[in-house]
């Protein structure tokens, strides 16, 4: 087995079940007592279901299944990072690409719909 493959496996934690279920419960929590306290600020709401959503992923984190999509995560910032973007020039001529195509488009379609509704009226006797 590779480095990477390696890296990407997590050790499988007996307790991993468990953690999923209390990340579960945070969540199920989260929505009662949105509804619950319906009547308080909605600033306060939102705060405590973002504390209890920070809790809650923090905890998915600790197991296998946690751990192998953070990797994922760092592998595809790192991914994003080697692109090569374009330039200022060469997205402004791909983009005036698209528009004239889709000009083109458009009207070709226009002609085709309208040809087509002429020779509709044409053979129906309209």
């Amino acid at each position: 087995m590779s480095k990477k493959a390696q890296k990407a496996e997590a050790p499988e934690s007996r307790f991993d079940g468990l953690k999923w279920a209390a990340v579960g419960a945070i969540l199920i929590a989260v929505a009662v007592g949105n509804s619950y306290y319906s009547d308080e600020s909605l600033l306060y709401r939102v705060l405590g279901g973002l504390l209890m959503g920070a809790l809650a992923c923090a905890i998915a984190a600790q197991t296998r299944q946690g751990a192998i999509f953070w990797n994922l995560a760092k592998g595809s910032r790192a991914e994003v990072r080697r692109v090569v973007w374009p330039t200022r020039s060469e997205r402004n001529r791909a983009t005036l690409l698209v528009v004239v195509f889709v000009f083109f488009t458009a009207i070709v379609l226009w002609a085709l719909d309208a040809l087509f509704g002429w020779l509709g009226s044409m053979l129906l006797g309209g």
